[in-house]
């Protein structure tokens, strides 16, 4: 692979055949690998199920998507290390659609994101992160944060306020209304989940600290609970009907099974079924989860890359989240993509290649069936504290503060408004405005930059002089719509004073049409004056866009020269004769 093809590569199971190819995969690689998964794996189930609770769904449905999603993007995709599974990001895109439109709802926008997801690969769209201004991902990451760490005080205060507005200024409103009920077992386990969390790292035993925070609450909730205080559980919130009749409480002990989408649950509890209304009410976020699924697992494997020193084809990794996509909805998968903490503890148990993600699938598939009725166990405000932390850690707060002290104040305004319009209404409005915010303030810079500089005097790059009556002016910067037009009217004004004026555009990168209709301006208006332009020097692009538009040269009123030089000497043989000026 030569040192730009990861850049446009697109191959399906491109990590997995590269892992394969450069290294000889062999007993140690696999034991490696297979160490590796087992580490993640155990990280991802309480996990997967805290985002599946998170999004509106029962928690059975984050595993699926970690089993089923994970090893197919693992097989297809086109980044070695990578972690798929459900991932906090997704939360204030899915809760809606899943409170809207049920579950059936949920896995048809998954799949629609899928095909996205393909196209936009078969569209060698995997540098689209590259355009992607910091501020943008840093003010909605942010927001997204902050609904997720909203959504999460209900069950960490116990609190039963009956149905929520789905807005979330709104929400804040109705439970801060509720406080003086909370719960206190509730919130004694959810404090105790939230203090391990935050002090055992300091310990450096190499034991993510969810593991023994979720434990330590799970015990203190069944010896609460056998005192009847009543701390909800995942059995007792959440239950499940197999096809032969089997009721049970928590998640099902069994593997998951294929079924068609449209033939899930929605909000009523009946088949979602198919329908162009239903396709265009989830279209926008389908969209969105497209958009959000595509900037993450791209951001992933760049950061999986600054730690390797590896490099991931970016549109083989889309292709390979467009399938994971596409398959998982079918075995009720949610939205999956690359989680960036997973896969950064994935690099950390020395994974080598795809294998270890697909082996922290089946480690999931292992604790389904295999763990179901401990896991039925698990505290809702231990998962409440659990999602805090998660939403701590993905705001990354310290690179906020850090844009806040370094950034200029364009950069502050687009993150401030990423970070609001996402709390406010949603992620697909907030990315949108930020990004056309971005443009617009990177127009207006670019466009400040090209500035217009008298060279008439300049000894160095007009040793001669000039003729009396002559100017000659120096453009520096493109010549796009945004700045040609005070450019040329700056050049006019000062144009009138004269009988001919040379442009030196040696530092002019571009000429859009914006810019070659400001020139034919120009020209049109010195023509009036009876002021001859002459122009010198002229880069690839411009030249080529005006022997696009046909811009030709007109006796006595506009010329053109291969270099300045060659400019200055045909203005010094115009009358009356050059003079030298100090």
């Amino acid at each position: 692979m030569s040192h730009r093809a990861h850049l446009f590569s697109l191959r399906p199971g491109h990590a997995l055949r590269e892992a394969c190819r450069r290294e000889p995969y062999g007993r140690a690689q696999l034991i490696r690998d297979v160490l590796a998964g087992i580490t993640v794996g155990i990280i991802a189930i309480p996990l997967a199920m805290a985002l599946a609770i998170a999004s509106g769904v029962a928690p059975q449905y984050g595993l699926y998507t970690a089993i089923i999603g994970g090893f197919v993007i693992a097989l297809t995709g086109g980044s070695r290390l990578s972690i798929s599974g459900p991932t906090a990001a997704f939360v204030v895109i899915l809760y809606p659609i899943a409170q809207s439109h049920g579950l059936g709802g949920l896995l048809l926008a998954t799949l629609m994101a899928g095909a996205m997801l393909v196209l936009m690969a078969l569209l060698r769209l995997g540098r689209l992160v590259e355009y992607i201004p910091e501020p943008v991902t840093l003010g909605f990451t942010a927001g997204i944060a902050v609904v997720i760490a909203g959504l999460q005080l209900k069950d960490f205060f116990g609190l039963t306020p009956g149905e929520l507005p789905e807005a979330f200024v709104p929400r804040l409103v109705a439970l801060a209304g509720h406080l003086p009920a909370l719960h206190g077992p509730s919130l004694l386990v959810a404090g105790l989940t939230l203090v391990v969390m935050l002090l055992w790292p300091r310990l450096k035993s190499g034991v993510p600290p969810h593991l023994p925070a979720v434990l330590l609450a799970s015990l203190l909730t069944v010896l609460l609970n056998q005192q009847g205080l009543g701390i909800d559980t995942i059995s007792s919130r959440f239950g499940y009907l197999l096809p032969d009749g089997t009721q049970g409480a928590g998640i099902p002990p069994v593997l998951p099974a294929f079924v068609w989408p449209w033939l899930q649950p929605g909000p009523q509890g009946e088949a979602i079924g198919l329908s162009w209304q239903l396709a265009r009410e989830l279209l926008p976020g389908a969209f969105a989860i497209a958009m959000l699924g595509a900037i993450e697992s791209l951001l992933c494997a760049v950061v999986l890359d600054g730690m390797t020193g590896q490099r991931h084809s970016a549109n083989s990794e889309l292709l390979g989240q467009g399938i994971g996509n596409l398959v998982a909805p079918f075995f009720g998968g949610i939205p999956a993509t690359a989680a960036i903490a997973r896969s950064a503890a994935n690099v950390r148990a020395g994974a080598v290649s795809p294998v270890a993600a697909m082996v922290h699938a089946l480690v999931v598939l292992a604790g389904l069936v295999l763990l179901a009725r401990l896991l039925a166990f698990l505290p809702m405000p231990a998962m409440a504290a659990l999602l805090l932390v998660v939403a701590w850690n993905m705001s990354e707060a310290p690179k906020a503060v850090h844009l806040f002290k370094t950034a200029p104040r364009g950069d502050l305004l687009v993150f401030l408004t990423c970070f609001s319009l996402t709390i406010v209404f949603d992620m697909v409005i907030a990315i949108t405005t930020g990004m056309l915010l971005a443009t617009v303030l990177f127009v207006k810079n670019m466009a400040e930059l090209t500035r217009v500089i008298d060279i008439s005097r300049h000894d160095r790059m007009v040793p001669q002089g000039v003729p009396a009556g002559w100017a000659v002016y120096k453009v520096n910067g493109p010549l796009f719509f945004a700045a040609a037009d005070r450019v040329f009217s700056e050049l006019a004004l000062r144009a009138k004073e004269y009988r001919g004026v040379v442009l030196y555009l040696d530092a002019v990168p571009v000429l859009d049409a914006g810019g070659l209709s400001a020139l034919n301006r120009f020209v049109a208006e010195c023509g009036r004056n009876g002021t001859e332009v002459v122009v010198a020097d002229l880069q690839f692009q411009p030249l080529k866009a005006l022997a696009r538009a046909g811009m030709a040269p007109v006796t006595g009123r506009l010329s053109f020269y291969a270099t300045l030089q060659q400019a200055l000497d045909y203005v010094a043989q115009q009358r009356p004769p050059a003079v030298r000026t100090a």
